[in-house]
C-alpha cells in the first residue's frame, strides 16, 4: 500500500488552513480546502475523499455536527478532529462519533502525518475487505447461474 490518501481539511482559520495544505501537498497528497463544515460537506457530495482532517471549533456547523453528518452519509471515510481549544470532551465524543483520532492544535506536522497513514490503513484494509467481499458474492451469484 504506497498511495498517498486524497485529503479534505476543514478549518475556518483560513491560514493555519492554507499552511497546513501547501505542507501536505509538499509532502505528496492530494488536498482540498473547505473553510466550514457546510463548505465540506458540500465537497464530499461531490468528490471522492479518503481522509478528513476536521477542526472541531467552528462557527456554523461545528465540527461535532460535521461529523455526525459525515458519517450518515459517507461511512468509508475516515475523520481526524483537530481542537486548538483543549475541548478534551468535544474530542471524546467525536470518538464515540466514529472519528479515528483526535489531535491537539498546535500538533507536530510528523505526528500528523502518521495519523493520516494510519487512518488510510484503516480505510484501505476495510474497503480491500468489501472488495473481496463483493467479489464473492459476485462469484457466488454466478456459479448459482450456471447450476440452474
Amino acid at each position: 500500500m504506497d498511495l498517498l490518501p486524497k485529503l479534505l481539511l476543514v478549518d475556518d482559520e483560513e491560514r493555519f488552513r492554507d499552511t497546513l495544505a501547501k505542507r501536505l501537498k509538499e509532502t505528496g497528497y492530494e488536498v482540498s480546502g473547505a473553510s466550514s463544515g457546510m463548505e465540506a460537506l458540500d465537497k464530499l457530495a461531490a468528490e471522492k475523499f479518503d481522509i478528513v482532517v476536521l477542526d472541531i471549533q467552528m462557527p456554523g456547523l461545528s465540527g461535532i455536527e460535521t461529523l455526525s453528518e459525515i458519517r450518515s452519509k459517507h461511512v468509508g471515510i475516515e475523520v481526524i478532529m483537530l481542537t486548538g481549544h483543549g475541548d478534551v470532551s468535544s474530542a471524546v465524543e467525536g470518538m464515540r462519533l466514529g472519528a479515528y483520532d483526535y489531535l491537539m492544535k498546535p500538533c507536530e506536522y510528523e505526528y500528523l502525518v502518521v495519523k493520516i497513514q494510519e487512518a488510510f490503513k484503516v480505510k484501505w484494509e476495510r474497503d480491500e475487505r468489501l472488495r473481496k467481499a463483493e467479489k464473492r458474492e459476485l462469484l457466488d451469484k454466478m456459479e448459482k447461474n450456471i447450476r440452474f
